[in-house]
């Protein structure tokens, strides 16, 4: 973000933070279940904007801004979309469209990375989870509908979209052109380690994988394991309800999760004794990727202490979503409900917070000056540490106390909300045209 620019975005926030203090002390204070109330000071707000800004402005762009911001602070999943992009939505809604292989949020108002498929042009591209992507084919994505970013990323197979990334290892945006292809699903992977132990990785939860974690748990079984290590980095993907199913693989007994919203029923999920697969040993690697049904499963084994969570906070997206269409031929896609843990922690508010907490090693291929991979580069660590440490664990042959006196794992910080990171260096945004 140059200079100018960042001044220029600080002096309005802070202006409309003036605004609203002033709207609020010019009449009596509004109670915060008082809509109306909060509503005139908004009204109030938008007018300051409208009669004293430095120059006449847009106050479409301002309306919509608004709604967007509105939505993000509650929902980094929502997404308000107006006539003519629900139209566009609906009629691109074919699941069955190429794409790049990228999971999204909204954070700060830009669309973000929750991560980049494993093998897709996404992965071979370097996003990584966290970056923002600035525009889509030369269109911003500041305040752009999430539904409507996922739709301009689809498309047909070997037809290209131009991104403008902003990575969090290089603050400078970086253009890339990415080539659609048809995004399959992870290959679920099962191996037999050193010392007995049996290795899962669990990469998405679409389609029948569950079916196949079901089977080659059952396999380890077989060749002799004695622990387990279920490895859920970069399993953001499926149907979220899948993770119960998952969890219960694990679980006989016990409540795994519940979904409860404003005007949805609260309703629970208890673990099945006949699902029951594996009662032996078992650790749980989780990252900055782990994501939805993945999150709904660590979550229960974590407060059931049926295992140790290894590696760093899950992302934070577990809930129902709902599209609600609005009278002027619009829509709203927001969350309805959210799943909980046993604990009564919402997993999309709090992310899943792993007992032994580590960072990851970063495995990533050496950049260049402008942030593009070195080809044939190494990185330079190439160790998969997280791993490593979970079969200590697992096997006995370290605890976690030692972990935490040898500085290889920290104690978790206290729970906050996952959303609220600090808020990265931005570039300038890129010309917005009319959508």
């Amino acid at each position: 973000m140059n200079s100018k620019f960042k001044w220029t975005i600080v002096g309005s926030s802070t202006c409309i933070v003036a605004l609203l203090l002033v709207a609020a002390r010019s009449s009596r204070a509004v109670a915060p279940d008082d809509v109306y109330g909060h509503l005139k000071v908004y009204t109030e707000v938008l007018q300051r904007i409208k009669m004293e800004y430095v120059e006449e402005p847009d106050m479409k762009s301002v309306t919509l801004g608004a709604i967007n911001g509105l939505l993000e602070s509650v929902d980094p999943f929502a997404s308000y979309l107006n006539a003519d992009q629900y139209r566009q939505y609906e009629k691109g809604a074919d699941t069955s469209k190429a794409g790049v292989g990228l999971v999204l949020a909204k954070r700060y108002g830009y669309v973000a990375v929750v991560d980049a498929l494993p093998g897709s042009p996404a992965e071979k591209a370097n996003i990584t989870t966290g970056d923002l992507i600035e525009s889509i084919n030369n269109v911003a994505t500041r305040d752009m509908p999430l539904a409507y970013a996922e739709q301009l990323l689809r498309g047909d197979a070997n037809s290209t979209v131009e991104l403008t990334v902003l990575r969090l290892r290089n603050p400078d945006p970086q253009k890339m052109t990415l080539t659609r292809t048809a995004i399959s699903y992870p290959a679920i992977m099962a191996k037999m380690m050193p010392d007995e132990v049996g290795y899962l990785h669990v990469t998405t939860l679409g389609g029948n994988r569950l079916d196949e974690v079901k089977t080659k748990l059952a396999d380890l079984k077989k060749q002799g394991a004695k622990y387990i290590v279920l490895d859920l980095r970069h399993c953001s993907t499926g149907d979220q309800e899948k993770g119960v199913p998952l969890a219960n693989l694990f679980l006989d007994k016990g409540q795994i999760t519940y979904l409860e919203g404003q005007k949805i029923e609260k309703k629970t999920y208890d673990a099945n004794p006949d699902g029951d697969v594996w009662t032996g040993p078992l650790v749980v690697i989780t990252n900055r990727s782990t994501a939805g049904g993945a999150e709904i499963a660590a979550a229960a084994l974590l407060d059931d202490k049926r295992a140790q969570v290894v590696g760093e906070r899950s992302y934070g997206d577990a809930s129902l979503r709902k599209t609600i269409q609005m009278d002027d031929g619009g829509a709203v896609i927001l969350s309805v409900a959210k799943y909980y843990s046993p604990s009564g922690k919402a997993i999309q508010d709090t992310g899943v917070q792993p007992s032994v907490q580590m960072a990851e090693n970063d495995t990533s291929p050496e950049l260049d000056q402008d942030g593009n991979p070195i080809p044939d580069s190494t990185p330079k660590k190439t160790e998969d540490n997280l791993l490593k440490q979970s079969i200590e664990l697992v096997t006995g042959k370290t605890t976690v106390a030692q972990l935490m006196n040898e500085g290889i794992a920290t104690v978790p910080p206290p729970v906050r909300d996952s959303h609220s990171n600090d808020r990265p260096t931005i570039s300038r945004p890129a010309t917005q045209p009319n959508r």
